[in-house]
């Protein structure tokens, strides 16, 4: 099976406070595994908003085969539809949250496809947002 690692940098969650309370799961938390949930289930729909809402300016993404994108590329790229996923979930979902900085560690087991590439597998992604 195909083991790759992805990341996004950069995401941007409103209107979160950042609290910790002796090691409970925190508001931010569990605001942080809904905003994974919606945009799982966008890329499910097609719904590219939730993503352009979510991703900052300074957004990059680390494709498996090393190469980067930013925002606008991987808007262009998902809006095109060169990405189509037909299947996607997520496990093994971790947060951590920094200060005004939340990290989601989580893998994915995908069907579809990136410009008539076959890229189904399980991928293990990184996720930081950071409270603007």
């Amino acid at each position: 099976m195909k083991r790759l690692l992805v990341v996004l940098v950069l995401l941007v969650f409103p209107s979160l406070a950042f609290a910790d309370q002796a090691g409970k799961v925190t508001g931010t938390e569990k605001a942080l595994l809904k905003i994974e949930e919606d945009l799982l289930a966008g890329i499910l729909k097609g719904d590219w908003a939730l993503f352009d809402r979510y991703m900052a300016p300074g957004f990059v993404f680390v494709g498996p085969d090393g190469s980067m994108q930013d925002k606008a590329q991987w808007m262009a790229d998902a809006k095109s539809g060169a990405l189509k996923i037909e299947s996607s979930k997520n496990e093994d979902m971790k947060v951590r949250v920094y200060g005004d900085t939340g990290i989601v560690t989580y893998r994915s087991i995908d069907k579809g496809t990136f410009k008539g590439m076959d890229i189904s597998g399980q991928y293990r992604w990184t996720d930081v947002f950071i409270k603007r």
